[in-house]
């Protein structure tokens, strides 16, 4: 069976480029992993982007909804339910105006790579697929 992450590192943020969402579920599955999916293409702020990963990545009631808070999700209270597998993430059409700028979309980036960098400490993969609008 062809694995289409057989050239991807296996803790990385990139372009989801020439992947495309149903392959990167079907490689989760395939590899046991947690499969991540947030569509961002309505957000029209930070809070709005955060709102929307905590509801499709089906965060816990009492998320902070702010960019530490995403990092300990990503990584302390996953970490904290047990042995876990690897991740598959998505984050498909990231909001690029005026109320979510250049800083704020490289803010949100560093936290997916910063879970990145947890998760390989643990020798866990963790990989972060995104788009843009």
């Amino acid at each position: 069976m062809d694995m289409p992450l057989r050239t991807v590192r296996p803790n990385i943020v990139q372009s989801i480029r020439a992947f495309r969402v149903q392959d990167l579920q079907e490689a989760a599955t395939q590899l046991g992993h947690h499969f991540l999916y947030a569509n961002l293409g309505n957000a029209q702020s930070k809070q709005d982007v955060l709102d929307m990963i905590a509801a499709q990545y089906t965060f816990p009631a009492h998320f902070g909804k702010n960019f530490d808070a995403l990092y300990d999700c990503m990584t302390d209270l996953v970490h904290k339910s047990g042995a876990q597998p690897g991740f598959i993430v998505l984050l498909e059409q990231i909001p690029a105006h005026a109320k979510f700028d250049k800083e704020a979309r490289e803010q949100l980036l560093d936290i997916f790579r910063d879970a990145a960098d947890y998760w390989a400490d643990g020798k866990l993969p963790f990989r972060c697929f995104d788009s843009f609008l």
